[in-house]
């Protein structure tokens, strides 16, 4: 009876055991965290992806669904040439799509990585509503600038109609008074016309006052300023040609914005190092600003006139001359600015402060360039810390990213407002 009773015992003990140790391991189980997952996306996946629109890579949306197995999504994530390697039908459908292969991310965990898939979930869920407020739209489809507008012609409208009802009850006002005094037989001096009322006059030139002093200021503060400057230069030189059909690197004409200062103008021969051989131009029709067809070939000789270049000898035949090229991007003398600061330590690509200009024919001036501008800029833009030795000196605020206390840092938390930083 009593081994009976000791074995039963024993199995109780065992279940309940059992059921213990369950309970524990799921416990222990750790749920993914999208708001971790948000600061490691930022940090990690935000510059080459968007959760619903594709960038340098796909979009995320659904990105669990596309992968046979979430084992392989997670060692695509960690080294990608390796899932690349196995033969994978979905890997190489994406490099055959992109042309690259993703950078790998051994230093994130599988946790980490399930905390991102957390986060990419939730903004699926959310739909478009984030990608709709970026772009500034409201929930009518309009945009912001669409509805700033509108707003200030409502409030110019509205202003217009309260300041004539204003005038109305004045008039009013002033008609009733004069009635009363009627009545009661008290004589009133005759109203003085409103060109010579002192209060409107003094009313009409605070107005004037106010008017004028914003127009001065706007003015005042644009003086210098060049934005859209598009001078015409000597050659029709296009960088839609070079650079965008030719795909001729940048930095092989300036070559100065990676090692100096200034970005520099190309000298002569860095144009016929490859105009040696390319007299003549086949490409798509070029035209300028005003719609005027240029002749590319005709442009091509003029560079051979300034070099002094024989295309039928294939020789330099005479002494070559500079071109006398306009410069289009002009800073104050008492601003510092440093090419290779923000395209080495900056990471920042030419379109920053170029705008688009593998896709212009003729250069101009893309922004303001002005002091505002900068200062937005620095706000906003995270400084590139991973694999920057630069930036090796700011021990905390490295901490702080590994420890996701910041998922970035900007210029402006590294110094990029001070005075001392461009007025030295």
């Amino acid at each position: 009876m009593y081994r009976r009773v000791s074995i039963r015992m024993r199995k109780h003990f065992v279940s309940v055991l059992v059921l213990c140790v369950g309970m524990i391991a799921s416990f222990s189980v750790r749920a993914a965290d999208p708001s971790k997952g948000k600061t490691l996306f930022q940090s990690n996946c935000a510059s080459c992806h968007n959760v619903q629109k594709k960038l340098t890579g796909p979009a995320l949306a659904g990105v669990e669904g596309r992968w046979s197995d979430k084992k392989l999504l997670h060692q695509w994530i960690h080294n990608s040439a390796a899932v690349l390697a196995t033969g994978d039908q979905y890997a190489n459908q994406l490099y055959n799509e992109y042309k690259i292969a993703m950078p790998g991310f051994p230093s994130l965990s599988d946790a980490d990585i399930d905390d991102i898939l957390a986060f990419v979930a939730q903004e699926e869920a959310k739909g478009g509503a984030k990608d709709d407020a970026a772009k500034g739209k409201t929930d009518n489809g309009t945009t912001t600038e669409e509805g700033s507008a509108n707003n200030s012609l409502l409030f110019g409208i509205i202003t217009l109609v309260l300041a004539v009802v204003a005038l109305i009850l004045l008039q009013i006002n002033s008609n009733l008074n004069k009635l009363a005094a009627d009545k009661e037989g008290i004589a009133i001096p005759e109203p003085v016309p409103f060109y010579k009322n002192k209060a409107y006059i003094a009313l009409v030139i605070l107005v004037m006052f106010m008017v004028g002093g914003y127009f001065t200021i706007n003015g005042a503060i644009g003086l210098g300023r060049q934005k859209d400057y598009m001078p015409e230069q000597p050659i029709f030189f296009s960088h839609k040609v070079h650079p965008g059909m030719n795909q001729i690197n940048c930095l092989y004409c300036h070559a100065g914005a990676e090692k100096s200062k200034h970005a520099m103008i190309p000298s002569e021969n860095i144009c016929m190092n490859c105009h040696k051989v390319i007299g003549e131009y086949n490409g798509p029709d070029l035209f300028n600003a005003e719609g005027k067809k240029i002749n590319g070939t005709a442009e091509i000789a003029k560079l051979y006139e300034y070099v002094g270049w024989d295309a039928t000898a294939k020789a330099y035949t005479k002494p070559g001359k500079p071109i006398p090229w306009t410069k289009i991007h002009n800073l104050p003398d008492h601003v510092y600015f440093n090419h290779s600061q923000h395209v080495v330590a900056g990471k920042q690509q030419c379109q920053t402060c170029h705008g688009p200009i593998t896709e212009e024919d003729e250069v101009h001036q893309f922004a303001d360039l002005s002091m505002g501008w900068c200062i937005n800029c620095h706000r906003t833009t995270k400084v590139q810390f991973a694999d920057n030795k630069y930036y090796s000196i700011f021990e905390k605020f490295h901490q702080d990213v590994k420890d996701h206390k910041i998922d970035s840092v900007t210029v402006e938390m590294v110094g990029g407002t001070e005075c001392q930083k461009c007025h030295y």
